[in-house]
């Protein structure tokens, strides 16, 4: 009877993710750190040999195409343009809707010929900078408006000011759009990731490659795991950073979070680089084991041969706790959005990992 209670008072996923997506990432942070202290006091985990790798979270985003941003900014600007009219009334808005004929360009793009596209193309182009100006425009003239001048309620002049943050936050990421397709289609260029949108609803999503094998749309995050499946930490990076790139960082953040460097640290190949072993073996870590050599002998890594073949088999292991992660608790991909939310949501799902694993720990 009490076990039927709790569980009709138990709250819903929605309303979880809604209370969860409140807190932001550090005080989420703050928590896992809680809960490793409380794993070392337990006995549980130690700190003392850990394993690191890197795995990517996708942005809930859909494959980006130019031409698909472009219609999708020309749908975004106009849908807004529109609000603004149908529910201030006449207030001197004036606009002309392309988001039919952005839709049957953007749609005739992916089936015609590569010749044919340009020609597409450049009338999508037009659609979308005439779009921009017409956005521009009624984004002004929202700022403009008057109360009393234009008879607007309190709240419909609450409404015009939303409306236009919206615009002048939309504006700039279509024109970005626009830039990029103008230089990769027109001018032949290869634009760098750096300088592309791939969302305009999600505008921080970076263009990750793996290994040259695939391309994802999201975060690159780099994840510690002790020996008893523990998540003791996780750093979400911006851009496409290399593997090689973050090794000093994860040590110094285990140093933070124990008050001591691991005795034992197990990387994947990406990581692996002389300066990196230098580094680290200086920072006081006795063996280090990357499961790649890349030019590095095994006696400068670690005491003896049997040493590096059990730390390099023990760093698999981080593998199974990323699949764990993406599997178990949607580390896969983000639905939340935002970049703040991007990482509250990395944040829970490593957290709620940590949660079980002292439990299961706990219990038995």
């Amino acid at each position: 009877m009490q076990l039927s209670a709790v569980v009709d008072d138990a709250p819903s996923k929605s309303a979880l993710q809604r209370n969860i997506k409140e807190l932001s990432p550090q005080p989420l942070e703050a928590i896992n750190r809680g809960i490793v202290a409380l794993a070392k006091d337990k006995g549980i985990e130690k700190g003392r040999t850990v394993r690191t790798d890197c795995t990517v979270t996708e942005a809930d985003i859909h494959h980006p195409t130019d031409s698909s941003l472009l219609a999708d900014g020309v749908r975004v600007l106009t849908r807004l343009m529109a609000q603004a009219t149908d529910t201030l009334g006449d207030i001197g808005i004036v606009f002309t809707n392309h988001h039919r004929r952005a839709r049957k360009r953007a749609l005739g793009i992916l089936n015609a010929k590569k010749k044919e596209q340009v020609k597409l193309y450049r009338d999508l182009l037009q659609v979308a900078t005439t779009t921009v100006n017409y956005a521009e425009s009624v984004a002004e003239h929202l700022d403009q408006v008057d109360a009393k001048h234009h008879s607007l309620t309190a709240e419909q002049m609450l409404l015009a000011i939303g409306i236009s943050d919206e615009l002048w936050h939309f504006i700039p990421l279509v024109a970005q759009v626009i830039n990029q397709t103008q230089r990769r289609v027109l001018h032949g260029e290869k634009v760098p990731p750096i300088d592309k949108v791939v969302s305009i609803f999600e505008p921080h999503a970076d263009i990750i490659v793996k290994d040259r094998r695939e391309t994802c749309f999201g975060h690159k995050l780099a994840i510690t795991g002790g020996a008893s499946g523990l998540l003791t930490d996780m750093v979400i990076k911006r851009g496409n950073p290399s593997d090689s790139c973050i090794a000093k960082e994860m040590i110094e953040r285990q140093r933070d979070i124990y008050g001591r460097v691991p005795r034992q640290v197990a990387f994947d190949g990406g990581f692996a680089s002389k300066e990196n072993l230098r580094v680290i073996k200086k920072m006081g870590v006795k063996d280090v084991a990357f499961h790649r050599r890349r030019g590095l002998k095994i006696a400068q890594m670690a005491k003896s041969t049997w040493v590096y073949r059990r730390l390099r088999n023990f760093r698999a292991g981080i593998e199974g706790m990323i699949s764990f992660l993406k599997r178990g608790f949607g580390l896969n991909r983000c639905n939340w959005r935002g970049f703040e939310s991007f990482k509250a949501y990395a944040w829970s799902s490593v957290l709620t990992a940590n949660l079980l694993l002292v439990a299961r720990h706990v219990i038995t």
